[in-house]
């Protein structure tokens, strides 16, 4: 006879199956995912989302290409068709900020433009040529210059250049057209209508279809410069109080990297704030964010990271102290070090997790004590220095780089400050 297996036997190899049957499923998932990030990274492609933007980008120019491809939507539109195609091409941008910032300000300057240009060119039909001419150039002149002055106003170029741009374009090109007027205003609204659905469906992909968000790149941007500054003040003391055996370049170097991408990120900054604050309510960005909060620490952290740029100098100067009176400031120095970075940290961490700073009395506290210890080594270091004039080209150095730290402590202080009141205008969670 055959032997039969218990039942306890049978369920047990059946999971053991199981398991090994999820494991390989979950290996060749894992295997399929690193090969198509290794291909991305072959092609040039780090960022994900890039592939996302393009798939976007196509679905919304297959959307609007049915306009032309189906005729019971072509026959309304007939050639004006192409005009929705032009808007998705010009409007759609990476973040839904972005996309939303130009199709209003295309929708804007377009219909201002038109109704201003059918009304001019409707006041200009019944002169005559001469009549048309001296009611037209003016007021082309008269538009077009106020609107050129407008653009270089900043305020105003920054939220509002394109929809300007759209106003000149499109009230110069209606006003001085050669249509009658019956046929002009019919020109305008298929114009304005085909622009209005390249422009929704633009929106509508941007929004709905796997959104980019300039509100959330901002706010990761700003908590990243917080880790890179306390990476580059912990390599910066690593690297100096190493034996003189041991020290080398590359290191420091790359540090300092970190300090370069926060001095260089005003510009980029600027530009995801204003596209933020034309973003909807979504996770938790609510309307009115204080996004020019953002600006203000963004802008207090390059020159925090100046300063630092300035201690790696005096750090690796060819002038340096011999090792002996290193090692009188090491000690306060590792201190100094090891507070700010876990302050940084501390500060970067509140705003990612858009929690209330509740260590900030404790940290001021800390960081005005550090002052102090500070003050007290460079009177010390001023004293010897006074004492000995001997020494003085060994001790110059040491004072130049505590006044250093000292003006980064303060920098340091002035930052927690600033996240505390914008955990205060953001609604930050308590912890």
């Amino acid at each position: 006879m055959l032997p039969i297996s218990s039942p306890k036997t049978t369920v047990g190899t059946n999971n053991r199956r199981d398991e090994e049957d999820a494991s390989s499923v979950g290996k060749k998932h894992a295997t399929l995912v690193s090969f198509f990030r290794s291909l991305l990274c072959r092609i040039g492609v780090v960022d994900y989302r890039k592939i996302i933007h393009s798939i976007k980008v196509g679905i919304a120019l297959v959307l609007v290409s049915l306009l032309s491809i189906l005729q019971p939507l072509n026959d309304p539109v007939g050639d004006n068709a192409m005009w929705a195609v032009m808007t998705v091409v010009v409007v759609f941008e990476f973040t839904a900020g972005a996309t939303i910032s130009k199709g209003i300000n295309r929708a804007v300057g377009t219909m201002v433009g038109g109704g201003l240009g059918c009304a001019i060119a409707l006041v200009a039909k019944n002169h005559g040529e001469i009549g048309r001419a001296l009611t037209i150039c003016p007021t082309v002149f008269l538009f077009s210059a106020i609107a050129s002055f407008y653009r270089l106003v900043p305020s105003i170029k920054r939220k509002f250049d394109y929809g300007f741009m759209i106003f000149i374009l499109t009230f110069n090109l209606v006003a001085v057209s050669g249509f009658r007027g019956e046929e002009i205003i019919k020109l305008a609204i298929n114009r304005l209508s085909t622009i209005g659905v390249g422009i929704i469906i633009c929106e509508f992909t941007s929004l709905f279809i796997f959104p980019i968000w300039a509100g959330d790149e901002l706010h990761r941007c700003l908590v990243s410069k917080f880790d890179n500054l306390a990476l580059s003040i912990k390599d910066c003391f690593e690297e100096y109080f190493k034996p003189m055996d041991r020290k080398g370049e590359t290191q420091t170097s790359i540090a300092m990297n970190g300090c370069k991408l926060v001095l260089n990120s005003k510009s980029s900054d600027e530009t995801l704030a204003n596209f933020a604050s034309w973003e909807p309510w979504h996770g938790k960005f609510r309307f009115c964010y204080p996004w020019n909060k953002y600006l203000l620490i963004g802008e207090l952290l390059r020159e925090l990271a100046a300063c630092i740029i300035a201690l790696e100098g005096s750090l690796r100067s060819d002038r340096q102290s011999p090792a002996s009176s290193r090692l009188t400031i090491k000690e306060p120095c590792e201190a100094v070090g090891k507070l700010l970075c876990f302050t940084l940290r501390e500060l970067g961490d509140t705003i990612f997790k858009m929690k209330q700073l509740q260590l900030h009395e404790s940290i001021t506290g800390e960081l005005h004590l550090t002052r102090l210890q500070l003050q007290f080594a460079l009177s010390a270091c001023k004293f010897e220095t006074s004492a000995n004039e001997n020494d003085i080209g060994g001790r110059l150095p040491l004072a130049s780089i505590l006044l250093m730290l000292k003006e980064i402590v303060d920098k340091v202080e002035i930052l927690a400050k600033e996240v505390e009141q914008l955990g205060g205008l953001a609604g930050f969670l308590a912890q």
